[in-house]
């Protein structure tokens, strides 16, 4: 580890606290690393809009390594896992800033990071990456659906430690302003075929307590009910009090949220939700969060619709942002359907990938 330092960076209270300084630092590097594996910089944060995700650990376990050489910080590891104890997941991801790479810098970090989950008897290690478009052989993924060029450092970087790629996502992106004729003609049908069974709620930032325990609900099953492939990522249980106390940590970041769901009337519940990340500033791409429809109510058009209620909620609040993006596992063809018909057009992928740790007892 000749010419560079690893240490665990201590989150910032906030801008103006100790620490600031290298959380900005942080940011900045992450930008970089996505703008190039995605080729443009609309997926960019500022260090304020990520702040609130690593300070809220009540609910999502996450810790942060850096590496720094000469005091300057040129990649970082990144921890995540679940509040449940027994479960052996963990989510983990290095990046290197371009200039330092080839230096062990990556490897060094991975090695940490690694230990640390097995530390906490974590054994399937879960990694999201992006993968630049390149020329050359392909490495497919066992779903079937998607690829990622097997000559990308990073594809090698995870083959040589023993990950097998799992899924691919495609990213789109939806230039705005939508057509408004397209957007209101597909609404309207979608809503003809849900009927008066379903109607359409829209609210911005928290929200309303008739629905928190609902949404708490529909969050609980995102994450075990969209597509994995065979990531067999684990549930992760969500309350009302859960959903209460992110959205109170949300509040500190510059962006804010727009939900749009579907209420199901003879139960009065919710049964379908779908969520936009507005940045603040008007020249920057909105984020498409989480879309969900409840299994048993797929087959009503309810993502179209809320797709379509969801961009005329954001023209109303706030027009004028450049694009929308949003995310889809390839075999996921119906909300691509949903996204394409839309006019979401590809603009990168990313590799999904999974490497399962033996544990003592196993090896």
């Amino acid at each position: 580890m000749s010419g560079f330092t690893i240490d665990e960076l201590v989150i910032p209270a906030g801008p103006a606290a100790p620490g600031w300084a290298d959380f900005e630092a942080v940011a900045a590097l992450r930008n970089i690393v996505e703008t190039a594996g995605f080729g443009t910089d609309e997926l960019n944060f500022s260090a304020a809009e990520l702040l609130p995700v690593w300070l809220n650990t009540r609910y999502d376990p996450k810790r942060m390594l850096v590496a720094r050489a000469g005091g300057t910080i040129v990649g970082r590891a990144t921890y995540e896992t679940v509040l449940d104890q027994t479960d052996d997941h963990a989510w983990v991801g290095v990046q290197v800033l371009p200039q330092w790479r080839g230096r062990g810098i990556g490897s060094a970090l991975a090695d940490r990071i690694e230990e640390l989950a097995a530390t906490e008897n974590r054994h399937e290690l879960i990694v999201y990456t992006a993968s630049a478009d390149a020329s050359g052989e392909r490495l497919t993924a066992p779903t079937g659906f998607g690829s990622v060029p097997r000559g990308n450092p990073e594809v090698r970087f995870l083959l040589a430690r023993g990950y097998r790629l799992e899924q691919v996502e495609r990213g789109s992106r939806l230039a705005l302003p939508a057509d408004q004729n397209v957007i209101r003609r597909f609404r309207a049908d979608a809503a003809a075929r849900a009927g008066r069974d379903y109607t359409v709620r829209c609210w911005s930032e928290a929200t309303p307590p008739r629905w928190r325990d609902d949404l708490a609900v529909l969050f609980t099953r995102m994450s075990a009910d969209a597509p994995t492939a065979g990531l067999e990522e684990p549930e992760d249980v969500w309350t009302a009090e859960r959903l209460v106390d992110e959205e109170h940590s949300r509040g500190f970041s510059p962006r804010r949220i727009l939900t749009a769901a579907a209420v199901h009337e003879p139960s009065g519940h919710l049964v379908a939700f779908t969520q936009l990340s507005v940045p603040a500033e008007m020249d920057r791409a909105v984020g498409q969060e989480d879309t969900l429809v409840l299994r048993e109510h797929r087959g009503n058009r309810l993502g179209m619709l809320l797709k379509t209620a969801n961009l005329e909620y954001l023209t109303q609040e706030s027009p004028g942002h450049p694009s929308v993006i949003t995310f889809n596992a390839e075999e996921n063809r119906h909300m691509l359907d949903v996204n394409e018909a839309l006019g979401f057009v590809p603009m990168g992928h990313e590799g999904a990938w999974k490497r399962v740790v033996p544990s003592p007892a196993e090896s």
